[in-house]
């Protein structure tokens, strides 16, 4: 391939994926405006706001506050906004304290709901007698905190996967909220803590659910429950999926449009099942791939510079080609260990964390910490048996130039995404995995993390490349079998989880004491596709230096950006 047609390819697929979830997201003159307010405690909140092309101070609107859940941004509630929004609804899709730009620490001020819906009611074309409240997760608890600060100030609300009562939300009652549906999936990861239910299928016998509904258990899902006119309206819906596809589901969302329409005057009638979000999915995952093609093609283009000459693959580094595992039984017992360890280390890791580790003003992201510890654990083992890995001969004078490249790689990774979000409102995402800007409080957040993720990739890739890389290998064949080294255990851990929920109806416990298991396993998708990820950068990098150093660098800066812009700050910095 061409220098710079990888690049120009990975431009494109931003190009392309970015114009089909713009033209997705502002359909029929929808307007996005990305704002920053004060909360009544001097707090900075962010949102997006959706506004349909019928919305005016003339003829206001209903509106809607739609909510994220945990260690999630105010993006991942696009589905319901972009159909809210082509239904005449107003939507704030807020960022809760402590997530995306609004200012930590999370569970701080209602989670920011209060002042969501206060924001919500003083836009000049919202209609303040129709508003309704819509919350995923967290999120449900955060809309319930608006609900019980100014109960007359909304008509109607949804919960996906949340509910009512401790330890973050006041107890439900047949009155209160006002005309609340119930999305509830079948396979849950959280029916125990929400509704007291081991298995989610069993949730429509909740007696906690039932003194909500104020009706005998079992509830018929669909029924409506009270009189919508009253106030005291009640629904059941229980989608067959999980917990993070609420927010992935045409049917949970199709539960919330239904509900939306019967309960809020005003806006376009359309069916439920009339959707369209699904391609800016597609689009930001258009643009996603792209980011990672480009960055591939920055580097290589890096690469050509005489400044990074000492780092390009030739004849004196043809120890590189010579050095492996041959394969055979010492070749698969080892790639087994590695594929396995990561899997086997992963809950024990969250659960230290979660036990020992609580989120303070030195590690103020208390789920980026979990993963710094599975981090360094697996870095301490690691370390442990590489007197036993295939060794090479020490390349010299590589380490400034692998800092540099790595920095500008990472750079131009930067300013894509911000351009991104400048030219179309969008960051790059695929459902649960998603990139986007940090704020200025994450950036500094970043450099708390960044060494021990940076030090376990300078480790963790080292081993990888010096146990299964030649640079004599075939493309293929090396790029599959280190996409499997690095991605297969995790995928066999939740794989596991997800068949025995499928099965049996709940996730396996390792820790019954720890509440950190159906979060930890959630966050577990994430891995799957990021360390395949990880895996060709590192490998596409290796191909064309022999050395693991700049990738190791690459996915330290890229891995710890990922991860503390894409969850909670739980303590101010």
């Amino acid at each position: 391939m061409r220098q710079g047609a990888m690049a120009a390819i990975g431009a494109v697929l931003i190009l392309l994926g970015g114009m089909l979830a713009y033209f997705t997201q502002t359909t029929n003159g929808i307007r996005i405006e990305d704002v920053r307010f004060k909360g009544a405690a001097g707090n900075t909140m962010s949102a997006l706001v959706y506004i349909p092309r019928n919305a005016s101070e003339k003829s206001p609107a209903p509106g809607i506050l739609a909510v994220h859940g945990y260690i999630n941004s105010r993006e991942t509630q696009d589905g319901f906004a972009i159909e809210l929004a082509r239904r005449g609804y107003v939507v704030v899709a807020l960022d809760q304290t402590g997530h995306g730009y609004s200012d930590p620490p999370a569970f701080a001020h209602g989670f920011g709901g209060p002042d969501g819906l206060a924001y919500l009611r003083s836009l000049p074309y919202v209609d303040k007698e129709n508003i309704g409240l819509e919350g995923h997760s967290m999120g449900g608890w955060t809309i319930l905190a608006a609900a019980a600060a100014m109960p007359d100030a909304y008509k109607s609300l949804v919960l996906e996967g949340s509910s009512t009562g401790k330890p973050f939300a006041a107890d439900g009652t047949p009155t209160w909220p006002r005309n609340l549906a119930v999305v509830f999936s079948q396979y849950d990861e959280f029916s125990g803590i929400m509704w007291g239910s081991e298995y989610a299928r069993n949730v429509p016998r909740s007696e906690k659910l039932a003194a909500v509904f104020g009706a005998a258990a079992p509830i018929e899902p669909g029924r409506i429950y009270g009189d919508i006119s009253k106030g005291t309206a009640r629904v059941l819906y229980t989608p067959a999926i999980t917990h993070p596809a609420d927010h992935f589901s045409h049917e949970a969302i199709g539960d919330s449009l239904d509900w939306f329409s019967k309960t809020l005057a005003g806006g376009t009638p359309l069916p439920p099942t009339d959707q369209i979000w699904l391609r800016k999915e597609i689009g930001t995952l258009i643009a996603l791939i792209g980011f990672f093609v480009l960055l591939l093609g920055a580097f290589d283009l890096l690469l050509t510079s005489s400044a990074f000459a000492s780092l390009r693959t030739g004849p004196v580094h043809s120890d590189a080609t010579s050095v492996a595992l041959p394969k055979g039984g010492r070749w698969w017992a080892v790639f087994w260990i590695s594929a396995l360890l990561p899997a086997i280390t992963y809950y024990p890791a969250f659960a230290i964390g979660n036990a020992w580790l609580p989120a303070s003003r030195v590690l103020p992201q208390a789920f980026t910490t979990e993963i710094a510890i599975w981090a360094l654990l697996n870095t301490a083992i690691t370390l442990a048996l590489l007197p036993f890995m295939p060794r090479r001969i020490a390349r010299k004078g590589v380490a400034g130039p692998a800092i540099l490249i790595a920095l500008a790689t990472v750079a131009v990774g930067v300013v894509t995404v911000w351009l991104a979000d400048l030219l179309f409102k969008i960051d790059f995402r695929f459902w649960v995995v998603a990139l986007k800007l940090p704020s200025a409080t994450q950036l500094t957040i970043m450099l708390i993390y960044l060494v021990p993720f940076t030090l376990f990739f300078v480790v963790a890739l080292r081993a990888l490349h010096a146990n299964f890389s030649r640079l004599d290998a075939l493309a293929m064949g090396h790029y599959v079998t280190t996409i499997l080294v690095l991605s297969l255990g995790i995928f066999i851990l939740i794989g596991g989880q997800y068949l025995a929920m499928w099965l049996g109806g709940k996730l396996i416990n390792p820790f019954p004491a720890s509440p950190v298991v159906p979060l930890s396993t959630i966050i577990g998708i994430q891995f799957i596709p990021l360390l395949a990820a990880i895996a060709v950068i590192s490998t596409f990098t290796w191909r064309r230096t022999g050395t693991s150093l700049p990738g190791a660098l690459i996915c330290g800066l890229l891995v710890t950006w990922y991860i503390v812009a894409g969850t909670a700050t739980q303590a101010a910095v």
